[in-house]
């Protein structure tokens, strides 16, 4: 069993129908660019050099976001068959990058400054803290990219360090994952229950240095917050 990050807080997840006002308010865009310079080598050589830009209701850019090129997994043929899931991929394991152009907040409701993060895969700890306090259990970690360098897995509890202090809080800043059984040939930004706004991407996937028969869809929150 992999470990899982102890965090502190529980997480409530908004009961809210979906806000109609909400549709349209965001727009997407992938464009030709280069992984940001504030990033490692180390990680930089991961993504690729496609940024999925992300812009409110003025056209304003929030955020561009990279994701790898290919990630590995460990998968039997019976699971690749029936759908990948982040589960296959070892927690900790970075999942891309991103620039928020702008102030934002993570799942949370706590702020991250403008400036550039690594994205790394997080498990919600199983327990009776945490069980049904948000729609689903993985999430990604922000980490601010000056504090990581190396690209390489980590312990958990490491992650969770690293991500909270470059918040400068208790709690690491996450942003929720959503299920992507069926990703498209090029992201979607989609609308979910409970105010969530996801942005539905794939990456592809290698096992044992062989590329996988079928990509890993990602499904990110952008916009959407517990309610605590």
């Amino acid at each position: 069993m992999r470990p899982s990050l102890r965090w502190a807080a529980v997480l409530v997840v908004l009961t809210a129908p979906l806000a109609p006002a909400q549709e349209g308010q965001y727009t997407i865009k992938t464009e030709k660019a280069e992984p940001p310079k504030e990033l490692s080598d180390a990680v930089r050589k991961l993504l690729a050099d496609n940024a999925v830009q992300f812009r409110d209701a003025k056209g304003d850019l929030v955020a561009a976001l990279w994701f790898r090129k290919e990630v590995p997994a460990d998968a039997t043929p019976e699971q690749v068959k029936n759908g990948l899931t982040y589960r296959e991929l070892k927690e900790t394991t970075v999942l891309g990058a991103v620039r928020f152009d702008q102030p934002w907040t993570d799942y949370r409701k706590q702020k991250i400054k403008a400036g550039v993060y690594t994205l790394r895969l997080g498990f919600q700890p199983m327990d009776g803290d945490h069980m049904g306090t948000a729609p689903y259990p993985d999430f990604v970690l922000v980490v601010s990219a000056a504090a990581d360098k190396n690209a390489d897995v980590v312990e958990p509890k490491t992650l969770q360090e690293m991500s909270a202090k470059t918040l400068g809080t208790s709690h690491p800043g996450v942003l929720l994952l959503f299920p992507n059984t069926k990703p498209g040939a090029a992201p979607q930004l989609v609308s979910q229950p409970n105010n969530h706004l996801v942005l539905n991407t794939k990456e592809e996937v290698t096992i044992n240095g062989q590329k996988a028969a079928a990509p890993l869809g990602i499904g990110l929150v952008l916009v959407g917050h517990t309610a605590e």
